[in-house]
């Protein structure tokens, strides 16, 4: 790899970011409006998300359980990725299209908040994760990309869409990640007041 394609990356990327803050800012506030009213009220956050996806709503878990830039109580955030027992176990008896929505039909309560990450916005897991939540009378927050989907049409007017404007699955991913930062800055200030405590 050259310079000149390194630079590409990193122009094709920091550009994409500023066209994106316009475009983004707004969803993004309402959903850390709709995240801090449930951890308000006493509700939880679960995540779920495909490879990359799934990396980065471990991300955001670790961040609300742990801390983002302060000292703080730990907030009720969980990632579906993460037990490989329940994935193996409802993927070879079921499918793998249900690895999320059954954790969420056990875990999900009314007003908690799912956190569903799909660039492309028509991985099958996370459309029925969507689903079941929504029979939960959970929230719905969506991080993806490419025009969004088939999720794009699932939502309701209480729900959120984070869809970052481009095709290239790298370039989306890089955005959902600086968007778990806002998020979690977000929520922390909304919780805890605006100045950060070193």
């Amino acid at each position: 790899m050259t310079n000149q394609q390194i630079l590409a990356h990193f122009r094709e990327s920091a550009e994409l970011k500023m066209q994106s803050a316009e475009l983004l800012a707004q969803p993004i506030a309402q959903a850390v409006e709709l995240m801090f009213a449930a951890l308000s009220n006493g509700n939880k956050i679960l995540a779920c998300g495909n490879g990359g996806s799934a990396a980065d709503c471990q991300h955001f878990a670790a961040e609300l359980v742990g801390r983002f830039e302060r000292e703080r109580l730990p907030l009720p955030a969980m990632a579906l990725t993460t037990d490989t027992s329940i994935m193996t176990a409802v993927g070879n008896d079921y499918s793998f299209q249900e690895v999320y929505s059954k954790q969420i039909q056990a875990f999900g309560q009314a007003g908690d908040v799912l956190l569903a990450i799909s660039t492309s916005g028509n991985s099958a897991n996370i459309i029925q994760a969507i689903e079941a939540a929504q029979d939960r009378e959970m929230h719905v927050v969506v991080l993806t990309g490419k025009g969004g989907g088939i999720i794009a049409g699932m939502l309701g007017p209480d729900d959120v869409i984070i869809c970052v404007p481009h095709d290239r699955t790298a370039r989306i991913q890089e955005v959902h990640l600086l968007t778990i930062h806002c998020m979690c800055d977000g929520i922390d200030n909304a919780l805890f007041g605006g100045e950060v405590n070193e």
